[in-house]
């Protein structure tokens, strides 16, 4: 029961709470973590339209995370065009195939977001994604 109240809370409380903005990405319709709600988030969404790039660029970010920020931050992938979504869309003005949302957590609230756009671009130099990627992470979310 624990683990559905954390999962209700960090799939549509969250979104609510969020103030600041800038701009991220990410892809999935659960969480791949349910992970601490005192860590901050990274939420990566896309959404059902054709985007030549997309895959390769959650594939890095994903790969980014995972080598740099496991235990430090929560990731999300979600497909914001679902139904149950929509909250998502409102909250952090999402428009793109692919959008990055970093949400600065800190007791358990919200503090802020800044949001990556245009990642799928970025795919032609993957190291330099991953170092873009890496870098907004740490100039955001770090104390």
């Amino acid at each position: 029961m624990k683990k559905l109240i954390c999962l209700f809370w960090l799939i549509f409380a969250y979104p609510l709470m969020a103030q600041d903005y800038s701009s991220p990405i990410l892809t999935n319709d659960q969480p791949t973590n349910i992970g601490n709600y005192n860590q901050s988030i990274i939420y990566v969404f896309f959404n059902n339209e054709p985007c030549q790039g997309c895959a390769e660029a959650i594939s890095i970010i994903e790969n980014a995370y995972n080598q740099q920020f496991d235990n430090e931050y929560n990731l999300f992938i979600i497909n914001y065009q679902k139904d149950w979504q929509s909250n998502f869309i409102r909250q952090y003005d999402l428009s793109q195939p692919l959008e990055v949302v970093l949400v600065r957590v800190d007791d358990g609230g919200a503090f802020g977001y800044r949001k990556l756009t245009n990642l799928q671009y970025m795919t032609s130099d993957p190291t330099s994604l991953y170092d873009y990627f890496v870098q907004q992470v740490d100039n955001f979310l770090e104390d």
